[in-house]
């Protein structure tokens, strides 16, 4: 996946919001005002940033070569994606992200 379809794949969410509140060249997503997913492209190293199950992050780091802790983040809670990638799933990952900071919202801002 490169940078332009990790771009599709996070807007594809329901109530997915996009700002830039660090500057142009950072693509934050957001649901209901929480981060779920940073794209950037820092020195022409395009990267994204999402949120993981510690678990499944040490896993992730373990596994993939493009994959390491979450730069610039809570090294627990996120990873860094080196984009283009061919390895991680990132399809998957990106729900998963999106998915995990909805199940932090109250029910009733969930979106539905």
């Amino acid at each position: 996946m490169n940078f332009d379809e990790a771009m599709d794949a996070c807007a594809g969410h329901p109530a997915t919001e996009l700002g830039y509140p660090f500057g142009e060249g950072v693509h934050v997503y957001k649901v209901v005002g929480k981060v779920f997913a940073i794209l950037g492209d820092e020195a022409g190293r395009a990267r994204i940033t999402i949120k993981a199950d510690p678990e499944d992050a040490r896993a992730l780091v373990a596994t993939f070569p493009e994959v390491t802790p979450g730069y610039h983040m809570n090294k627990k809670h996120w990873v860094s994606i080196d984009l283009p990638s061919a390895g991680a799933p990132l399809d998957e990952l990106i729900r998963d992200s999106y998915e995990l900071v909805v199940a932090t919202l109250p029910r009733d801002k969930r979106p539905k």
